[in-house]
């Protein structure tokens, strides 16, 4: 394939410089030059006016189309008055940590100021979302759908849908970004959420054609709420989950836990009126619902009805439908090998991590921790210090590879992996709440849950031949998730909880996925406009 210097210099109005790019490209993957300016805006989702954070003027955010393969280069512009980061979740940026867009290998975007992120969906399809990674922003906004379309050479294992819609769907506060961090820092829990949003709203409406079918990309933008998602009177037919194929199975209603994505396929084959869309919290007391109307352009009929009730199981029918959830091993997609014959079941694995979520008082506070560690920031971005071999940002294996009895601390935790190794890593959940993981710059098998305590005889019932592959996974109350993740891709990798406010006090940790040979099919240099910040601040990349 033939490959050519791409040189594209931005002009950004009102910005210090000109932004030149250059980069070796395959001469047939496109790129998509965009910019994207963040200011706060009055927005009322639940009736009440509070401060949220817009994109280009809008809540949620665009949403960012693109094509496997293709190249975005996206200037982001923070008009807000503290320094900004968006994170893109799922995208795996190959040999390319340096655009994750988290504190850990990111300086946030100072106020009044902008950053060009450049990276490439490299060899991946589907659902996705993106969303700011400081503070407790969020809360307030800046999140939008990621949506990656397949090449028209490489089909879809389904018919072309006549329509493609995205619900980002989550919990909402009507309390201020800012107070939730204020009550965060003091050392308090948040209360529950005060209600549910279907993209941004609480009630909005779909038009399609009777007779037709069409894609539903289903996203959980959420801070800590699963919700379960059905349509009154149709039956869902999930497709994809997170860039994976999957054997097609129908099903009443799905659970989507935060931080998750799926697609879903939806047949108009119902009488010509107006249905509920439906999403309602799970695994709490208090429960909130938020409903949508799929009309059909031909009705007359209002919405009306019972709303669809939700499942009766709460987590053991949840764990019995995601272990539904099968890789489609015939499809072509992108992933390590189109035609499934990558048998991840046989491969060794090098390093096995049993990471412990727990939720401590640290000096009387309310903290969360991961094996006893409360991640704390340090100044300077781990993906810096690395770089330019600045010493006292870090320790390697600075955390446990397994729980241990002992009182918690805070730390910068940090597990030191090889690039190709292939580890496993089991989330151990011995709390009474579900909990959400994710992995940055990889997706991972889902091989098991299992309740109780993890050993290492579990290993008997993984799933070895069809798990599903996706980027973040649910551990359910008292139990385990196993996954295995073949790590070919370095960089510094953020491993947190989606549940934003255990994350934000700690319970996150980094995987250096790390070669000693400098080399560009390892890992690609430093982008020329990288920020600097604490120890970093004045050195040359």
């Amino acid at each position: 394939m033939a490959k050519t210097i791409l040189i594209k210099c931005i002009n950004i109005i009102g910005i210090i410089s000109t932004l030149c790019i250059s980069a070796i490209v395959e001469a047939d993957d496109p790129y998509r030059f965009l910019t994207w300016t963040v200011t706060y805006g009055t927005i009322t989702p639940l009736g009440v006016p509070q401060q949220g954070i817009l994109i280009n003027g809008k809540f949620p955010g665009p949403t960012l189309d693109c094509v496997t393969n293709d190249n975005i280069v996206l200037n982001v512009v923070n008009k807000l008055n503290e320094p900004f980061l968006l994170t893109w979740n799922g995208i795996k940026q190959r040999k390319n940590s340096w655009q994750d867009g988290v504190l850990g290998t990111n300086c946030p975007i100072p106020p009044n100021s902008n950053y060009t992120y450049h990276f490439q969906t490299k060899d991946q399809i589907g659902s996705y979302t993106y969303f700011p990674s400081t503070l407790m922003h969020r809360a307030a906004g800046g999140f939008g759908a990621l949506n990656v379309y397949s090449r028209p050479r490489i089909p879809v294992p389904y018919s072309d849908p006549a329509g493609d819609f995205s619900l980002l769907i989550g919990d909402w506060y009507k309390t201020s970004h800012k107070s939730l961090q204020q009550t965060l820092d003091a050392g308090k829990t948040l209360p529950f959420p005060d209600g549910l949003l279907i993209n941004g709203q609480t009630r909005t409406s779909f038009t399609a054609d009777k007779g037709k079918t069409y894609k539903l990309r289903v996203s959980n933008v959420g801070l800590s709420t699963t919700f379960n998602f059905r349509i009154q009177g149709h039956m869902l037919k999930v497709v994809e989950v997170e860039g994976s194929n999957i054997l097609q199975t129908v099903y009443d209603s799905v659970d989507v836990h935060v931080g998750q994505s799926l697609s879903i396929l939806v047949t108009l084959d119902q009488a010509p009126k107006d249905y509920y869309i439906v999403a309602s919290t799970r695994f709490s007391r208090m429960v909130h619902t938020a409903t949508a109307v799929l009309h059909y352009s031909n009705s007359h009929t209002r919405v009306s009805g019972p709303l669809p009730a939700p499942p009766a199981g709460q987590y053991h029918w949840s764990m019995q439908q995601a272990r539904t959830f099968r890789w489609n091993l015939t499809s072509n997609a992108a992933r390590p090998n189109p035609q499934g014959s990558y048998h991840y079941g046989t491969i060794p694995i090098a390093k096995t991590f049993v990471l412990g979520n727990s939720a401590p008082l640290i000096n009387g506070k309310q903290r969360y921790a991961i094996n006893r560690v409360s991640f704390i920031h340090p100044d300077t971005p781990l993906k810096l210090a690395d770089y330019f071999n600045i010493t006292g940002v870090y320790s390697l294996d600075s955390i446990q590879s397994s729980p241990s009895d002992g009182a918690a601390y805070p730390g910068t935790s940090v597990l030191g992996a090889s690039l190709h190794d292939f580890i496993e890593i089991v989330f151990q959940n011995d709390e009474k709440t579900l909990q959400s993981w994710h992995l940055d710059g990889y997706d991972f098998w889902v091989v098991a849950f299992g309740a109780g305590k993890w050993t290492p005889e579990k290993r008997k019932n993984y799933n070895l031949k069809d798990a599903l592959t996706r980027h973040t996974t649910q551990v359910y109350p008292k139990t385990w998730t196993a996954i295995l993740v073949s790590l070919d891709n370095q960089g510094m990798w953020n491993l947190r909880s989606t549940m934003w406010a255990r994350q934000y006090l700690g319970q996150q940790l980094y995987l250096r996925v790390w070669n000693s040979e400098k080399s560009l099919s390892n890992e690609y240099d430093p982008p020329t406009n990288m920020l600097l910040c604490g120890k970093a601040v004045g050195l040359s990349p």
